[in-house]
């Protein structure tokens, strides 16, 4: 893949080819027989790494690794990042707020993230399509089944980690890559025309810079990013995309 800093056009991609978007935690707390905590979806991303700037309230993140559980305490100021294979669930402790920073833009909206459903639900894919999606009649009872369902395999999960079954997450791991297989040759044209091509146009603009050629410098642009609202794996989220940006000089 080549870019040409004199007529590649950058489009309107966030800088890296990152996602971006503001979250607002979910403040619902977990269904009876669960620990009570309020909070989010837990699921786990297979090719993404996915950072949280937290602008305001204050919370955890819960994770699951071969190292086992762990909980990061989350505060305004706080900047935590994990990388794919990290099962994460978001604790809303009192208005948590975040800015969410997503590597490669896209494959996330395309099906990177699993959520952590019970092995009878991951086992059988229309269960988990099932189980996945949002209605449009009532998205937040949707959402909170979701979540529900989600923490009932979290807990099993974890059950397992404590016990320290060595089978346990990649049980899982398996199970999630069989869910987003058939979505693997999207997930690569998506990538190579995001963030690889970002990758790719800033190789060729220092190749120019070293060979004295500055006319990419000539097309500088100033975009704006208008947000959109979802409903998210953990909150209501305003997300940035391409699709919302403009030139604005």
């Amino acid at each position: 893949m080549t870019a040409d800093p004199e007529t590649d056009d950058p489009g309107t991609a966030l800088p890296g080819g990152i996602g971006l978007s503001r979250l607002r935690v979910y403040d619902w707390p977990a269904p009876p027989g669960a620990d009570g905590l309020c909070g989010g979806t837990p699921h786990m991303h297979l090719a993404c790494t996915e950072a949280y700037a937290v602008v305001g309230g204050r919370g955890a993140v819960q994770t699951l690794t071969t190292g086992g559980f762990a909980s990061t305490p989350l505060r305004e100021g706080d900047l935590v990042w994990f990388t794919p294979g990290t099962v994460h669930r978001l604790v809303n402790d009192g208005g948590l707020r975040i800015l969410v920073l997503m590597q490669n833009s896209g494959l996330p909206e395309a099906g990177d993230a699993v959520f952590t459903f019970p092995s009878e639900v991951l086992a059988d894919p229309d269960a988990y399509a099932r189980a996945a999606a949002l209605g449009r009649e009532d998205p937040a009872h949707d959402a909170r089944n979701r979540r529900d369902l989600a923490l009932t395999g979290f807990t099993e999960l974890r059950r397992r980690l404590d016990a320290e079954d060595p089978a346990a997450l990649p049980d899982f791991h398996d199970a999630a890559l069989r869910i987003v297989r058939d979505r693997l040759p999207d997930w690569r044209a998506r990538f190579a025309e995001g963030p690889a091509a970002e990758v790719s146009r800033t190789a060729a603009h220092l190749d120019a810079l070293a060979a004295g050629d500055t006319s990419h410098l000539r097309s500088a642009a100033v975009h704006r990013g208008d947000p959109a609202p979802a409903w998210g794996m953990c909150g209501r989220l305003d997300k940035y995309s391409r699709e919302g940006t403009t030139r604005i000089v």
